[in-house]
């Protein structure tokens, strides 16, 4: 007589950047969907906020241009949990506003380092993971930006950085085919966070034409969801890049 199978372990997953915005709602809402949720962040107590008091949250704080702290991160987790199946690469700056000839070498650098560094940091010790654990794989899930299609204005740090991801993300993708790696990019366009306020789309954001102009913004719910589709897809299948708008946002036709 066959026996039951035992019921298969929670899914593991780390997200950058959780103590607000997208990764506060995403690591809430994998939470709340039965996964095992390491918290990652520079501030602790948005990190607590963002857990809660749920048993499968654990919080670590970390900076992630340092490489020391991120494999802290990770040791962290495989300690705890075993193993890793997901990584949403989310922290992120915005960085300077001002054209190339405008803004600082500083400022410029300082972006790089969350942005691209980071994240090439957190994939580089995910990927190390998911190739050592049994089973092996995982799927890794980059936070890009409409930015990474058509700039906005006065953003040229930013929208390198958000460029640079997509070239990390199709890396990933390839060099992670033979361990059973996936790599996807979610491109999010006024979803309605922190680093909207920042840019002014609520009460005026800038447009090509050098007008402002009110946007359309949506629910942060509404596009955790959508990371988490991505991170349910089953091993046989993965979505390389999913672009997520607010309705009638100046993207198609931008310019």
């Amino acid at each position: 007589m066959n026996q039951p199978r035992p019921p298969a372990a929670p899914r593991v997953a780390v997200v950058t950047g959780a103590g607000s915005g997208i990764g506060r709602a995403v690591a809430r809402l994998m939470l709340a969907a039965g996964y095992r949720v390491s918290l990652a962040g520079r501030r602790e107590a948005q990190l607590l906020e963002t857990a809660g008091d749920h048993p499968d949250a654990l919080v670590v704080p970390c900076d992630v241009t340092e490489s020391d702290d991120v494999e802290r991160l990770f040791d962290v987790v495989r300690e705890r949990w075993g193993r890793v199946d997901v990584l949403f690469n989310n922290a992120g700056v915005f960085g300077p506003a001002g054209d190339v000839g405008e803004i600082g070498r500083d400022e410029w650098e300082a972006t790089l380092r969350v942005n691209v560094t980071g994240s090439m940091l957190c994939a580089a010790e995910a990927v190390r993971t998911m190739k050592a654990q049994v089973p092996q794989g995982g799927r890794i899930i980059n936070n890009g930006s409409i930015s990474a299609h058509s700039p906005r204005p006065r953003s040229v740090a930013y929208t390198v950085t958000k460029h640079a991801m997509t070239g990390l993300t199709k890396s990933i993708e390839l060099d992670g085919r033979e361990f059973g790696i996936t790599c996807g990019q979610i491109d999010i366009g006024n979803t309605r966070t922190e680093i909207m306020d920042t840019i002014g789309v609520g009460s005026g954001a800038l447009q090509a034409d050098g007008s402002r102009r009110v946007e359309p913004m949506f629910p942060v719910e509404d596009a955790a969801r959508a990371v988490l589709m991505m991170a349910d897809m089953p091993a046989s299948a993965s979505i390389g890049s999913l672009v997520v708008t607010a309705a009638g946002m100046p993207f198609v036709g931008r310019g």
